[in-house]
């Protein structure tokens, strides 16, 4: 048997519930090739909670998530009531998975009290969560320094697209002058269904459907999401303290399907595209998000309906351009393991 790490995982919506299928599929993968047993010791959603020192079994927290019962119902080791924010206070772990809902505006609760509580108490975080890291980046960064923590969030940007990773690790050394990016699915999705004849309703009603929309929509469908994502990339990756109001921002809601059809017979593709661009005179940054209609031979262009991307402009380096298909939740959840083996390995 490997190296023990004790995991407390905050959240066990979408993605919460399939890294816990993640925890069951991957377990003996994870320690035969990096000598880690990942135990899953406490694990909370909104409505209860469960610890075990010993270890829950990850399969059964996610079945019973899926039958639609709350983890503080698991035999011996739940509370119905027990708030995530008390497990992290009290139990014992090496790091804290916080997969909670965005919530920008309740000012980033419940995350950003677990990702804090978790740090100050020197516990490692992993988080796909944008919303601590959009309110809060440089407290949080000074917060794990202090207390000899590492905070790892590449789940927060372009779901499993290692976006942040590719920024920060294989451009080090260079100046990046200028980020494109296709950030949000949602939109390109929903883009996708008007362009193909449906209304905005039944392109909603689509898109929730197929697991891409929540609510209302208008976190995604008004550019908050993507904006959310391109200062958290602009703080990872161009080392400029931006914050979300400073993003100039436009969503898709103005746009009908005769406008995208009228584009792709022009020869050009609308997106939502996240950009941050360096002013020439070297003095503040310029971030925008705006619905463009993209020549077919951009990059960013050929982008399917469940995928997104990302273009780094560099002076080093050339100019970088990655993407991922991501039909399902799956590859957002798996962020939360790649950043745990970036902690451990």
């Amino acid at each position: 048997m490997g190296r023990e790490v004790r995991i407390l995982l905050a959240g066990l919506g979408n993605l919460g519930r399939r890294f816990c299928d993640l925890l069951a599929d991957k377990g003996a993968l994870v320690d035969a090739r990096y000598g880690l047993r990942l135990a899953l010791v406490g694990a909370a959603d909104s409505r209860g909670a469960a610890y075990d020192p010993g270890g829950l079994d990850p399969a059964a927290v996610s079945a019973l998530k899926l039958a639609g019962e709350t983890v503080g119902r698991l035999p011996g080791a739940g509370r119905v009531g027990w708030r995530a924010a008390e497990l992290i206070a009290a139990a014992e772990a090496d790091v804290l998975c916080e997969a909670s809902p965005v919530n920008l505006e309740q000012g980033g609760e419940p995350g950003l009290t677990h990702v804090r509580t978790a740090l100050a108490r020197g516990m490692h975080v992993a988080t796909p969560n944008k919303g601590p890291l959009v309110l809060a980046y440089g407290e949080l960064h000074d917060l794990a320094a202090r207390h000899g923590a590492q905070l790892r969030f590449d789940g927060t940007v372009a779901g499993g697209l290692p976006a942040i990773n590719l920024g920060q690790r294989d451009l080090r050394g260079a100046t990046v002058s200028r980020i494109e990016a296709v950030p949000n699915l949602c939109t390109g999705y929903v883009m996708d269904l008007l362009a193909a004849g449906l209304s905005w309703d039944a392109a909603r009603e689509r898109a929730r459907a197929e697991g891409v929309l929540e609510g209302d929509g208008a976190f995604d469908l008004e550019g908050w999401d993507a904006a959310a994502k391109l200062v958290i990339l602009v703080n990872a990756v161009m080392g400029v303290p931006a914050r979300l109001e400073d993003v100039a921002r436009t969503g898709i809601s103005g746009l009908d399907g005769a406008t995208l059809r009228a584009a792709r017979a022009a020869g050009q593709v609308y997106k939502l595209v996240a950009t941050a661009e360096r002013r020439a005179d070297g003095v503040g940054t310029v971030l925008r998000v705006v619905p463009t209609p993209l020549r077919e031979g951009h990059f960013l262009a050929n982008l399917g309906a469940k995928q997104m991307g990302v273009i780094y402009h560099t002076d080093i380096y050339g100019t970088l351009m990655a993407a991922i298909d991501e039909p399902t939740p799956v590859p957002s959840a798996a962020t939360m393991l790649r950043d745990v083996l970036d902690i451990f390995v």
